[in-house]
C-alpha cells in the first residue's frame, strides 16, 4: 500500500476551495508596501508557504510591526488578541485605522 501525503497542503485544499475562487495574483502582490497602523484583510494566496491557518481566512486586522519581508498582524477575535506573522502576498489592503 502506498502511504498518504504529508506534504504542506495535505488535508487543507478542500477547506482552502470551499467558497473560494483561485484568482492570479501579479508579482505586484507580494511586493506592496504595507505601513503600520493599515487595516489588511487575509487572503490565502497561491503561494502555499507560510500560509496563515485557514480559520484567519477574511479576517481583518491591524499591522503592528514590519519583520523581515512579512508583516505582523494583530487580530481580535471575540475576547482575545492575537498576533500573526503573514508574508504580504496573503494580504489585501482595506483601509487606514480610523
Amino acid at each position: 500500500m502506498a502511504r498518504k501525503s504529508k506534504g504542506t497542503l495535505s488535508r487543507r485544499t478542500r477547506n482552502l476551495s470551499r467558497h473560494f475562487k483561485g484568482q492570479m495574483r501579479s508579482v505586484d502582490t507580494s511586493i506592496i508596501k504595507y505601513s503600520i497602523g493599515d487595516m489588511v484583510a487575509i487572503v490565502p494566496g497561491a503561494n502555499a508557504k507560510n500560509i496563515p491557518h485557514p480559520r484567519y481566512k477574511g479576517k481583518i486586522g491591524e499591522i503592528v510591526e514590519k519583520r523581515g519581508s512579512s508583516y505582523l498582524i494583530k487580530l481580535k477575535i471575540m475576547n482575545a488578541t492575537k498576533t500573526l506573522v503573514v508574508p504580504p502576498i496573503h494580504l489585501k489592503y482595506i483601509g487606514k485605522r480610523e
